[in-house]
């Protein structure tokens, strides 16, 4: 399917059934799984709240460590206040340093991270609102970087929204598509003002 074919025919409902359909359906006993989930190389996170998002953050760092992830938190914590925009910048320097590392970044709406994190070369950061958004910024846009509002999320849909990131590979579920990602990605990155 070429891209025009795509934009005409997928819908967002049409993308999740796509989706849906390689991410775990049971293959009839003939068929082999159009996906093969692979153990996750990728275990470091960089971490950045600014002191409206803390109580979200430490949720889903607590959620992260249970599960054996190893954190870089250079955010606001108790008693030490950094706003959005130094959060945002230690962050996307880790990153920039460490391209094998994911980051999720938190703030009021996620918007101020993802403001500031996108200004970073290899950055590539998206402001989600739903755990099908999670997953599908890491599978079509290749995103490293995830912001989450919390005035938006409650723990437990974070929670999902943050495994749907860290365990969605690019072009996942839109294998069909896959040329025309990578060809965008390169030519998104290579875009500036």
């Amino acid at each position: 399917m070429d891209r025009r074919e795509f934009l005409q025919t997928m819908t967002v409902s049409a993308a999740a059934a796509t989706l849906a359909a390689n991410l775990g359906e049971p293959a009839a006993a003939d068929e082999k799984p159009i996906i093969k989930k692979e153990e996750i190389s990728m275990k470091k996170i960089i971490i950045a709240a600014d002191p409206f998002a803390v109580t979200l953050k430490d949720a889903i760092v607590a959620d992260l460590k249970e599960k054996g992830y190893e954190i870089v938190d250079v955010g606001a914590v108790p008693g030490n206040d950094i706003p959005y925009w130094d959060g945002a910048v230690a962050a996307s320097k880790l990153l920039q340093a460490d391209p094998a590392a994911r980051a999720i970044l938190f703030c009021g709406t996620g918007m101020g991270m993802s403001l500031i994190a996108n200004r970073f070369k290899g950055v590539r950061a998206s402001v989600v609102e739903s755990v099908f958004a999670a997953r599908m910024c890491r599978s079509i846009n290749d995103s490293n970087a995830l912001c989450l509002g919390s005035m938006i999320w409650g723990d437990w849909m974070a929670k999902e929204a943050v495994q749907a990131f860290l365990n969605t590979q690019f072009t996942e579920g839109l294998e069909g598509l896959s040329d025309f990602l990578h060809h965008a990605a390169k030519t998104v990155e290579g875009i500036t003002g």
